[in-house]
């Protein structure tokens, strides 16, 4: 897979996973392909550790799992980012 491929594909899931979670998430669209690409890699790693990564047809089930880790990716990175970015902080 080419890296300009990774990103397409890193930003799609990254799209899919922010319309995915509920609320909101405040975080650029640059950071989504980079969490998107990380899911990715995550569900790849995940598929190749359950022997699925590459089946005769068309891989349902990595591409299932490259979603989830995207989910998890952007559902993890966004507090985050937001805690850097300071805008986590709540005042009492």
């Amino acid at each position: 897979m080419s890296w300009l491929w990774a990103i397409i594909v890193g930003l799609v899931l990254g799209v899919l996973a922010r319309a995915i979670l509920p609320g909101r998430q405040n975080i650029p669209l640059w950071l989504t392909a980079i969490f998107g690409i990380l899911g990715g890699i995550l569900g790849n790693a995940v598929a190749g550790g359950i022997g699925v990564e590459d089946t005769g047809g068309i891989d349902w089930i990595r591409h299932i799992l490259q979603l989830a880790g995207a989910v998890l990716i952007v559902a993890l990175g966004t507090p985050l980012y937001a805690a850097i970015r300071g805008r986590g902080r709540r005042t009492v």
